[in-house]
């Protein structure tokens, strides 16, 4: 699945941080996350209720490279205009 967002995005680590920003990001995601965007959709979740589940598979798959650099990174995501997915 792919996952195109429109939000602003910071970023705590350890001993690290960049301030937040608007980005544009398109990323593939783990199987994983896309069962449970799937399954929230399937529950009726809104799109709010998908960010916190977005934000962390984006932070794995675009900001942490999945798991290769940035460890410990997490990503801060708000003000989103837009999340779409695609197969």
């Amino acid at each position: 699945m792919m996952v195109h967002v429109v939000a602003y995005f910071g970023f705590t680590a350890s001993g690290s941080s960049d301030d937040g920003r608007e980005r544009h990001v398109t990323t593939a995601i783990l199987p994983t996350y896309a069962a449970q965007i799937l399954q929230l959709q399937e529950d009726g979740a809104t799109e709010e209720e998908l960010h916190s589940i977005v934000a962390e598979a984006i932070t794995e798959s675009y900001f942490t490279d999945w798991g290769t650099r940035g460890q410990g990174l997490v990503a801060d995501f708000t003000h989103v205009q837009s999340i779409e997915f695609e197969f």
